[in-house]
């Protein structure tokens, strides 16, 4: 919701690379107060060349947005909530012990709700689920499958690495408006695809 809000009061090139880009460094930050993870220099290097290369992606080709506070402070709030969510489930699958089982209770939560908020908005939601069903369907089980895979690596790496490679997919969409879609610029998205890689080679490597 506060992501609809930002975009809807601000512009896309000013909220995104907040809103993406800042939770990575929220996560890493409260890994190492909440969990005790202390990175290391190539590790931390690594997380904000991601971040940095997200920024850049997101401003490429166009001019510096006029600041709207309003917007800002929706896109901040924004990436302070995919931290603190992000964190929540990355110690909360650690004491659990069991990818699997934290990940079934999760979604199975957020089922109920969905169902009850479906239930009561149903004679809305009807006209414009019919034409899509089979899209959201796929949608559902690819966001669904990606999410229980990033609970599971939160148990084979640091929180803030996670969060980071997370981002990963913003340059895999800036790669496919490139080749498919002729976006342009293309040397900037080259260049910010290149920072990210680089971010994601140092965690790798640690």
């Amino acid at each position: 919701m506060l992501l609809f809000l930002a975009y809807r009061i601000g512009d896309l090139s000013q909220v995104y690379p907040i809103a993406r880009g800042l939770s990575p460094l929220l996560v890493s930050i409260g890994a190492f107060l909440f969990a005790g993870e202390l990175l290391s220099l190539p590790a931390a290097a690594g997380i904000a060349l991601i971040s940095g290369g997200i920024a850049l992606l997101s401003f490429a080709g166009r001019r510096a947005p006029t600041a709207q506070p309003a917007a800002l402070a929706a896109a901040v709030s924004t990436g302070v909530v995919i931290a603190s969510y992000s964190l929540v489930d990355g110690i909360g699958v650690r004491l659990s012990g069991s990818a699997f089982g934290y990940t079934g209770w999760l979604f199975v939560s957020e089922a109920l709700v969905v169902a009850v908020v479906a239930r009561r908005r149903w004679g809305q939601l009807r006209p414009m689920a019919r034409p899509i069903a089979t899209y959201t369907l796929l949608a559902g089980v690819s966001a669904v499958s990606a999410y229980a895979l990033v609970i599971y690596a939160n148990l084979l790496a640091p929180l803030g690495a996670v969060s980071a490679v997370r981002e990963v997919s913003v340059v895999v969409a800036a790669g496919i408006g490139v080749l498919i879609f002729g976006e342009r610029p293309w040397k900037s998205r080259v260049f910010a695809a290149a920072a990210v890689t680089a971010g994601v080679v140092l965690l790798a490597a640690n």
